[in-house]
């Protein structure tokens, strides 16, 4: 893992402005710089960037972040990644915790370096080899797209490489993957080149590394692709062919097309179609709709129109329902049973493309299709069936609108009730995404945050004034965790969030977070000011974000909206008026929870000498508070 601290003093060293400026052209506007938003098309800049707050928001889409953020959404880059080009953005190296950083991370920078010379030896080949070129003309493709993928060829010799690196017998070699190393007939270990005689395509991460490759055989041969293996940089379920070269058209357009060939994604961008990406051999996982989500709000699946092309529109769609949202379209598109994407745009053109497109089936009618298709809905049976093949399908999905929308369609081709088949699919399942702070939350007697059940401690105070000490669940505001399927306020109407308020003006003000608590503290709120208690002092309000956005992504996003939109209520105060807040916030949240409390007690009669004790002990807490 990376150091949280190296983390913050990464982002109190980088200046967002100059990161974001590499991408968006910025002007000065008072203490901020402002710009046209790089996330959503608009004419008017409503995208602003602050230097004090190392921050960014858009008032038009409401994208916001720190510069770790934006490179992740602008940059399609992992987290890690993400901190990897800041660092290298200032020339620093990047750390890890002792004992964090295994051997595989370590050979990264050697396996890169050497996944490079092996591209650029492929690209210099594909020049001396007329009947690849050949090929490769037969099939349409320009030296222009070639060129702009990457495109190389892997000569058919056994050891080729040997004229690509300075040493070939070294084991880095096999663990890029470029070399298989096996026994002869004579018991000694031989290496040869993996791929031979073979069409290279370059497969880029987002930063635009090789980090592995594809390769096609020019006429008749087995397999005919051969992808690189699994390696420490290089992982099918994960990365997507394309995507480095597909980033700014899938801006643009909003919309993203994942195929499944390498020259179905060089095809159509050649006749302009340039938002495409392909899996690598895979099936679609969540990973790769996670990472795309992440870029776009559309996702279109153009799969061929037979049997094998309808049963990989299924696979995916299978792993498109937990990824789903109420806010993103996912897509599927079926090509004529005679076509792929690639002959499909070299016959009908960009425009004929763009048609076909148009008519994509959205997932909820591709999944109801498909379910009513497999059985029969005129027998009591079948539509039993109906529904119990519904069932795992639909319990992943959290998309709470989509959700209920699907089950009334089901409930009427199953000719029931909509309240039937939502107790029958049950509450979504996300197995593993439990909010990890849960687990985190202070328990009774932990030191520190807890005290004896029913006790509540003082309010928290800032002792000695300044000193310091992206989920599937949500709590409902008491401590208690609830699926986010099922629409809980996080306070009764009419009430303030005082919870929301408290998160608000830690973040800005990280020194309120010190201080005794009790357990009369919901455990999200504990976990955010425990995180807030542990950070170097002198976080900048960016570093506080990334520090907590792991844990508590959907508060974090809540604080930076509310930073974006109305900073100068929240900014203006002072430490002490927001002390003196916070306080008489957390004075409340106690009162609160010291009345269910009593009411609790009251409600099941006072009649013991302990239960006396205990209401009396309650009554003279609340006087306090």
């Amino acid at each position: 893992m990376i150091p949280q601290s190296f983390i913050q003093d990464l982002l109190a060293r980088v200046d967002i402005v100059e990161v974001v400026g590499r991408h968006v052209q910025l002007k000065k506007a008072g203490a901020n710089f402002l710009g046209l938003c790089p996330f959503h098309g608009e004419k008017t800049p409503s995208f602003t960037v602050s230097p004090s707050k190392q921050f960014y928001h858009c008032f038009g889409c409401g994208a916001h972040g720190s510069a770790i953020g934006f490179l992740m959404e602008h940059g399609g880059l992992g987290y890690v990644d993400a901190i990897g080009e800041l660092a290298q953005s200032i020339g620093v190296a990047v750390p890890q915790e002792a004992g964090s950083a295994g051997p595989a991370d370590r050979r990264a920078p050697a396996l890169l370096e050497l996944l490079a010379q092996a591209a650029k030896f492929y690209r210099r080949r594909l020049k001396e080899a007329p009947h690849a070129i050949e090929y490769l003309k037969r099939r349409g493709l320009a030296g222009e797209t070639a060129a702009r993928f990457g495109i190389g060829y892997a000569p058919d010799q056994w050891r080729g490489l040997e004229a690509a690196v300075a040493d070939y017998e070294i084991d880095e070699m096999v663990a890029a993957g470029l070399v298989v190393e096996a026994d002869s007939e004579d018991g000694r270990r031989k290496r040869y080149d993996r791929f031979r005689d073979r069409i290279m395509f370059p497969i880029r991460n987002p930063r635009g590394q090789v980090i592995g490759f594809g390769g096609r055989v020019l006429e008749r041969g087995e397999p005919k692709y051969l992808n690189s293996p699994e390696t420490p940089v290089f992982s099918k379920g994960r990365e997507l062919y394309g995507l480095y070269e597909a980033r700014d058209a899938m801006r643009a357009e909003d919309c993203v097309i994942v195929v499944e060939g390498y020259m179905d994604v060089v095809m159509l961008a050649q006749h302009g179609v340039a938002n495409v990406v392909a899996t690598l051999g895979t099936a679609t996982t969540g990973d790769h709709l996670r990472k795309l989500l992440r870029l776009v709000d559309r996702v279109v699946f153009a799969f061929d129109g037979d049997a094998a092309g309808r049963k990989a529109a299924w696979r995916a769609l299978e792993a498109s329902l937990a990824q789903a949202s109420d806010t993103r379209r996912i897509d599927f598109l079926f090509l004529p049973p005679e076509h792929d994407p690639d002959s499909f745009v070299r016959e009908h053109g960009a425009e004929g493309f763009r048609e076909a497109l148009a008519g994509a089936l959205p997932l909820s009618e591709l999944l109801l299709r498909g379910l009513a298709e497999r059985v029969d809905l005129a027998t009591p049976e079948g539509r039993a069936r109906l529904l119990a093949e519904a069932r795992p399908l639909l319990q992943p999905l959290a998309a709470q609108a989509l959700r209920m929308q699907l089950i009334h369609r089901l409930a009427e081709l199953a000719g029931v009730g909509a309240g039937e088949v939502e107790r029958y699919l049950g509450p979504v399942e996300a197995p593993g995404r439990r909010d990890a702070a849960a687990s985190r939350a202070p328990q009774a007697g932990s030191g520190g945050f807890g005290s004896a059940p029913g006790t509540p401690d003082e309010p928290m105070s800032a002792r000695g004034g300044r000193t310091r000490s992206a989920a599937a669940w949500t709590d409902d505001g008491r401590g208690r965790w609830r699926e986010r399927s099922r629409f809980v306020p996080r306070v009764p109407v009419g009430k303030p969030d005082l919870e929301a308020r408290i998160r608000l003006l830690t973040a800005l003000h990280p020194e309120l977070a010190a201080g005794e608590r009790g357990e009369w503290l919901p455990g999200p709120l504990a976990t955010w000011l425990d995180t807030l208690a542990a950070l170097p002092p002198d976080s900048a309000f960016a570093g506080v974000c990334e520090a907590l956005r792991p844990d508590l992504p959907e508060a974090v996003a809540r604080v930076e909206r509310e930073v974006g939109t109305d900073a100068s209520a929240a900014a203006a105060l002072t430490f002490e008026e927001a002390r003196v807040e916070v306080e008489a916030a957390l004075a409340q949240l106690r009162e609160r929870h010291l009345s269910r409390l009593i009411d609790d007690l009251v409600a099941g009669g006072i009649n013991s000498p302990e239960e006396r004790q205990r209401y009396q002990s309650l009554m003279a807490m609340r006087r306090r508070t």
